[in-house]
């Protein structure tokens, strides 16, 4: 009896076959963020072409708007277009989808990510908001205002994008991080993070009772880890819906701007210093981007230290949605466990973590030993566009699938909101409590290369 019962909750895998290398989403996605890195390395190694992807000035207070329009950004546009089209072009013909319908389609959503790109070049704007919050607004104005025309579907594919980006942006991932700032930073960075993610998945589901799970983790993981960039990668590991990951990132980016203008103010105030300052910042505020900002409102050593834990705590976005996977996968989840096998976990393991993990491991065990922090920084500022621009072709196709009136649903109850507060004011006391710990210098000494 006890026989069948093991029998029957075995799940078994799909076959793995060659052709999936080449005709699965999650592998191509990893094709092209390796052949975009290649082209960087290439490019800034060799010093022979530039490929670097289009990037507006900042414009506004008294700079005109069409400043940004000249030849060089134009050559720049078509050269990021050609590049990303041919690579998505090819990857979804070899998907079944006829190269007819995919190139205008993408044509016409890649103009709605130059229109998010210039809008978030706007002074006060680049400040105080990033990208994806305009990625999402122009999606969301489109879907519910005139709608998503048919002929611009085919180019709407947001996990795509998403997973081509997070492989672009594994290359930088230094490991050598954890090195700059040691035992600091992993104390910081990785102890709270994981308490965290705990915390807030017992509150939602065993206090709010929220049945949406991957939703949970989702929102869980951009509060602990880095908002956007880690609710996108566990969004996908765990299947989490495209409204779900839009709520999320919704919530994630409204507090960031918050965090990142009074926090500081905070800091301040209490007379922290730029030390503990700039961890806090670093360990609290969601966005990479918002880190500096608000880090930088404190001083050029709070500046350093706010993005020194929040890149190490950034290496952890690959190991944390490698486990939700298997989370997911083993049924854990759901308290129904099932023996899942190595084959069922490969079968089911986003394959763009792999990606990630593998750009990462280059970046800091080979670029940087063969070539030198300063090449591989720059290779970095190349990606860094192209990431961003995977990544704004991603919002827009979150909100050109987004509908107000499933938003609205979604907030029904206020829980989601209630799972961000509580987990958010739980990740600060924790982290205050690690940042006083370790750089306090009354019970560790304090690291003396920042500074």
């Amino acid at each position: 009896m006890s026989n069948n019962n093991t029998q029957d909750n075995i799940v078994h895998a799909e076959t793995f076959q060659w052709s999936d290398l080449w005709k699965q989403e999650d592998w191509l996605a990893n094709w092209i963020g390796f052949v975009v890195i290649a082209l960087a390395a290439i490019g800034v190694i060799s010093g022979s072409f530039d490929f670097s992807a289009a990037k507006f000035s900042t414009w506004g207070n008294g700079v005109s708007p069409f400043s940004q329009f000249h030849f060089g950004l134009l050559w720049k546009l078509i050269l990021t277009f050609v590049i990303f089209g041919i690579l998505f072009t090819v990857s979804n013909a070899l998907q079944g989808i006829s190269a007819r319908k995919y190139v205008p389609a993408f044509l016409g959503l890649f103009v709605l990510a130059v229109i998010v790109r210039f809008i978030s070049a706007e002074y006060t704007l680049h400040h105080y908001l990033e990208w994806a919050f305009f990625s999402l607004l122009v999606g969301l104005i489109v879907a519910n205002t005139v709608g998503v025309p048919n002929w611009l579907r085919p180019a709407v594919q947001t996990e795509f994008y998403i997973k081509a980006g997070l492989v672009i942006m594994g290359f930088s991932v230094l490991f050598s991080n954890i090195v700059n700032f040691g035992l600091y930073g992993l104390g910081i960075a990785w102890l709270v993070t994981p308490v965290v993610i705990l915390f807030m998945w017992w509150f939602g589901t065993r206090v709010l009772k929220m049945s949406n799970k991957p939703f949970v983790i989702t929102i869980a993981t951009a509060t602990s880890v880095c908002g956007t960039s880690a609710a996108i990668a566990v969004g996908a590991a765990s299947r989490a819906k495209k409204d779900d990951l839009s709520l999320a990132v919704s919530i994630s980016i409204i507090f960031t701007v918050l965090m990142m203008v009074f926090e500081p103010i905070i800091i301040r105030t209490l007379g922290l210093g730029e030390i503990m300052g700039g961890a806090l910042i670093g360990g609290t505020v969601d966005s990479t981007g918002a880190v500096t900002v608000a880090g930088t409102a404190l001083g050029p050593t709070a500046q350093t230290v706010a993005v020194l834990v929040k890149s190490i705590q950034n290496i952890l976005i690959g190991f944390i949605a490698f486990a939700v996977a298997i989370f997911f996968a083993t049924g854990a989840d759901s308290g129904e466990k099932r023996n899942v096998g190595i084959g069922e976990i490969w079968y089911r393991l986003p394959k763009f973590i792999l990606g990630f993990f593998i750009a990462s491991l280059l970046a800091s065990f080979f670029f940087v030993p063969e070539y030198g922090k300063e090449t591989v920084s720059g290779i970095n500022k190349v990606l860094g566009q192209y990431k961003n621009w995977a990544f704004v072709l991603a919002f827009t196709s979150i909100g050109l699938e987004t509908n107000f009136r499933e938003l609205k649903e979604q907030f029904r109850g206020g829980k989601p909101l209630t799972l961000y507060v509580v987990g958010q004011t739980f990740n600060i006391i924790l982290t205050f409590a690690a940042v006083w710990l370790f750089l306090s210098g009354k019970i560790f000494p304090l690291p003396n290369l920042v500074g």
